[in-house]
């Protein structure tokens, strides 16, 4: 398979049916998430990134809210550790400094926050869970990472 895949973004309303398809999978299917803590209110006002494979279909997905945070980061199994994440997380921090955003937090499965602190974000606070799974607050200072 090759590792050629094209970063972009999505409109809620026309990508829906393909970012709930990753969703879905990595997150209720994969993780155990209940269904019911997957869907929010706030999915059709966020910024959608999406990774697309050369057949067109969609490899990872993450989000941008107007209140500054990423979520949702998800990426296929099979395209793990080839560069999506990276840049699923690069489309969605030069939307964030577009709008003048100072600073930009996420929530961290444990496991993920080296990949997080590799990009120069920096974890504050407990760690508590989320749907099950344990997590970490992290924030980036987009003014020192620009």
């Amino acid at each position: 398979m090759s590792d050629a895949f094209i970063v972009r973004p999505a409109d809620w309303k026309h990508g829906e049916a393909a970012i709930a398809e990753v969703r879905r999978k990595v997150f209720v299917e994969e993780q155990g998430v209940p269904d019911a803590l997957e869907w929010e209110s706030i999915d059709p006002a966020c910024h959608w990134f999406v990774a697309v494979s050369p057949t067109q279909q969609v490899i990872g997905i993450v989000r941008l809210t107007n209140a500054a945070k990423i979520g949702r980061m998800a990426v296929m199994p099979n395209w793990r550790r080839r560069g999506v994440g990276w840049a699923l997380l690069d489309a969605a921090l030069n939307v964030a400094l577009a709008l003048g955003f100072g600073q930009v937090q996420l929530s961290a499965q444990i496991h993920a926050m080296p990949f997080y602190a590799r990009r120069g974000f920096v974890a504050e606070g407990p760690e508590y869970l989320d749907a099950g799974i344990p997590h970490r607050s992290m924030t980036l200072n987009l003014k020192d990472s620009a």
